[in-house]
């Protein structure tokens, strides 16, 4: 399928999750869900040595556009990649910002 064959809604909602995904600390959010992990806020904060409050602001934003989903587990909620393959998007960025 090519782009210009794309509903123009979904390429509305593409870039918007691209939109989302632009930004350094999301990037490195998104790193850590690879390979199907489930992390917690907790957990996302402390792999990345940054605030709880900061770590919720940026999974809410990456939830709210469809990036991320989450699942509650007693007092946990953990959170994954929505769709498993935006894990090509995770690659592409790390090869091509190596080179």
């Amino acid at each position: 399928m090519k782009i210009k064959d794309l509903d123009p809604q979904i390429l509305e909602k593409a870039a918007s999750m691209l939109k989302a995904i632009a930004h350094p600390m999301r990037i490195a959010i998104l790193s850590h869900l690879e390979d199907g992990k489930r992390l917690t806020v907790t957990e996302i904060h402390q792999l990345l040595n940054i605030e709880q409050s900061t770590t919720s602001h940026h999974l809410g934003i990456l939830k709210d556009k469809g990036v991320l989903a989450s699942q509650r587990d007693g007092k946990n909620t953990f959170y994954f990649l929505k769709h498993e393959s935006l894990r090509n998007i995770i690659d592409c960025v790390s090869k091509c910002s190596a080179s």
